[in-house]
């Protein structure tokens, strides 16, 4: 996902215009009004919720990992992993908090036995 920088609302309306889909129809698509939308996407609202937020992601043809971050979230199911095992997740993440994208595509297929 490219933002150049941008936040959450203004890449959902660069997104949703490159995609030729209006605001209203756009409120509709993700059943909200045109106006709390309007006001999300000129950051006068924080982001919507992590369900909603991975609708937009959906119909965007977005990561709503990504989306998700950019909107100042994690998803729960990994809110549930962190908690699960907060000690030993926290250090892994810290581990690997230098490693490139491709390293921690690498890492991941290991550790899945996908390589």
């Amino acid at each position: 996902m490219r933002h150049g920088g941008q936040g959450f609302g203004a890449t959902v309306r660069e997104l949703r215009e490159e995609k030729g889909i209006g605001l209203r129809q756009f409120a509709r698509m993700i059943e909200v009004s045109a106006t709390y939308l309007s006001k999300i996407e000129r950051d006068e609202l924080p982001p919507p919720a992590e369900g909603r937020v991975k609708d937009i992601a959906r119909l965007l043809d977005q990561d709503p990992d990504e989306l998700l971050a950019l909107a100042g979230k994690v998803a729960s199911d990994l809110n549930e992993i962190i908690r699960n095992r907060p000690r030993e997740t926290a250090s892994f993440l810290r581990s690997t908090s230098g490693l490139s994208g491709r390293e921690l595509e690498q890492l991941t297929r290991k550790a899945t036995g996908k390589e």
